[in-house]
């Protein structure tokens, strides 16, 4: 199983961008995948979680401006990020809680990619 997460760069305050990450690997059962995220000097925070069902959980932080979403069809998780200020500025890491054909549910993360928000 691998986690493939994009779509991060450099982007000004106010700006957007949106992240996207497949897992790969045949016959997956995902259950929550979520983005976490490390600034330097900081421990790895998470930023948004979705279940398999649709329900979401933020952080207070990016409530409003942060938006995860999912497909399922496609074994891949978003990060719609509007309104970005340099606070945001991390590695972002997605997550996923899979289980590959007979194994047991475990976490698995991505590479990360990089959000940087700056004028």
């Amino acid at each position: 199983v691998q986690l493939q997460a994009c779509g991060g760069g450099l982007v000004r305050p106010g700006g957007s961008l949106r992240l996207s990450c497949a897992a790969s690997g045949s016959n997956l059962s995902i259950n929550v995948m979520g983005w976490y995220r490390q600034a330097p000097g900081k421990q790895r925070e998470l930023v948004a979680r979705i279940t398999r069902g649709g329900d979401t959980n933020y952080d207070d932080s990016v409530k409003g401006r942060f938006t995860i979403s999912r497909d399922n069809t496609k074994n891949t998780v978003y990060l719609q990020m509007n309104s970005l200020t340099p606070e945001d500025t991390a590695v972002y890491y997605c997550n996923g809680n899979i289980r590959p054909p007979w194994q047991s549910y475990r976490d698995y993360w991505g590479q990360g990619t990089q959000v940087t928000v700056s004028s």
